[in-house]
């Protein structure tokens, strides 16, 4: 008989929020004539978990293959590796309930799952996630990346639009940018700082792009940081009416940034919005690219 076929996989799944639109992503690699083919796989689905989605990616990835295959699957997901490790015999032999006799959870994915094992011999790697795996990291993207989302609000009449990112390299250096789109008209602006947390090259951000907008307009700020954007929404302004202390009366972090971005939105209406909620378009790309360019010493002004 020939020799099966060595097959690494990865897998990975995201939901966001949780429950709520989830996305997968499976990468599949094997031998080609002396050389690796690489192929990708990725979906979505409008209403899931997270788990549900991680129990996807695995079972899409293992129905791409064609035949009979020794599959090393990484994933970073303990609830699906242990899960087929552990307790999946067990939830048979009871009859899909667990040992406290409740019903297992994902029950339709977890026989799907069950049914295509017996078809390939699987190795079971977990992996931790964010952790610089190189596949798992792009896995993460992917999945991520497949979430549906509308698009970005649209920029309309007085209005200008930023959207913000910022890039970490490490605990050093670090990198902001902002995306401005006002009608047909475009600004770009980043910069780097030596040493600053993720939520301050955001805020750092969205305080250069505010002070680009022209008095008396509109700006929506779209933001990947849930931090800053609920924090313009709902929180700096109590703050700074209860002398920058936090309700529990500890002290507001970033005051000087949020008191700049207080400043800057005077005589302007703003509105904030969450770039999670929203798919990453041309212009949010565009903020990741600078960013990190930024972060590597690049910087561009508006």
């Amino acid at each position: 008989m020939p020799l099966m076929q060595t097959v690494t996989v990865y897998t990975d799944g995201a939901c966001d929020p949780n429950p709520g639109p989830g996305g997968w992503a499976a990468i599949l690699l094997a031998p080609a004539g002396g050389s690796t083919h690489k192929k990708t796989l990725t979906g979505s689905d409008a209403d899931t978990t997270n788990n549900r989605m991680e129990l996807t990616a695995v079972i899409q990835a293992l129905t791409a293959l064609k035949r009979r295959c020794q599959v090393r699957l990484h994933t970073d997901s303990s609830y699906v590796q242990k899960g087929v490790t552990e307790h999946l015999a067990g939830w048979k032999a009871r009859g899909w309930r667990t040992s406290d006799k409740r019903s297992v959870a994902n029950r339709d994915l977890w026989e799907a799952l069950d049914a295509i094992l017996g078809q390939h011999e699987v190795e079971w790697i977990w992996v931790k996630g964010h952790a610089g795996d190189q596949l798992n990291e792009e896995c993460d993207r992917l999945a991520v990346a497949a979430i549906p989302r509308p698009p970005a609000p649209e920029t309309t009449g007085d209005t200008t639009t930023i959207i913000t990112a910022a890039s970490c390299l490490g605990a050093g250096p670090g990198g902001w940018a902002a995306v401005l789109r006002a009608g047909d008209e475009v600004w770009e602006v980043s910069g780097r700082e030596e040493r600053c947390s993720a939520n301050a090259l955001h805020l750092l951000a969205i305080e250069r792009g505010l002070s680009l907008v022209p008095a008396g307009s509109h700006a929506q700020v779209v933001t990947p940081s849930d931090y800053a954007a609920q924090g313009g929404e709902r929180w700096a302004k109590a703050w700074a009416a209860a002398g920058w202390r936090t309700r529990d009366g500890s002290e507001v972090k970033n005051r000087e940034l949020w008191e700049a971005i207080l400043h800057q939105s005077r005589g302007l209406t703003v509105t904030w919005h969450s770039l999670k909620n929203f798919g990453r378009g041309a212009d949010a790309q565009r903020a990741d690219q600078l960013a990190r360019e930024a972060a590597r010493g690049g910087e561009r002004e508006a």
